[in-house]
């Protein structure tokens, strides 16, 4: 399994591929799964705004499309605009969607360029579930 500071390094990497024309906020994500896996993400932006993909949301969709059954444990995020660079309330309730448990883990570059990790019930103490 991936440690925190392995899984923000590979954000990292994720986030230099980043697509942000319009914003320039550029952001990549590092998705860990209980089956070990891990998938990469990156915001890709669009002309239509509404239409733009968040990092968080690329890395659980290429879960999807690998064919990944597991449980999401631990997402890394970085941006190299910011740190601390938390999610989007869409990304949080995705998040929320794909989880193992309550536990799942969200991990930041902090302030001293170490990692800040919150749980998602921290991030998402409300989150919609069936």
């Amino acid at each position: 399994m991936l440690n925190n500071l392995e899984m923000l390094n590979l954000a990292k990497e994720a986030c230099e591929k980043a697509y942000a024309p319009y914003s320039n906020f550029n952001v990549g994500a590092c998705a860990l799964y209980d089956s070990g896996n891990y998938y990469l993400g990156c915001n890709v932006e669009n002309a239509s705004y509404g239409l733009s993909l968040c990092a968080e949301r690329n890395a659980m969709s290429n879960a999807i499309v690998a064919g990944e059954k597991g449980k999401l444990v631990k997402i890394a995020i970085y941006s190299n605009n910011r740190t601390n660079c938390m999610p989007c309330g869409a990304c949080r309730q995705w998040m929320a969607e794909f989880k193992k448990d309550k536990e799942l883990q969200i991990v930041l570059e902090s302030e001293d360029s170490k990692c800040a990790v919150f749980t998602i019930e921290e991030l998402l103490p409300y989150g919609f579930e069936l």
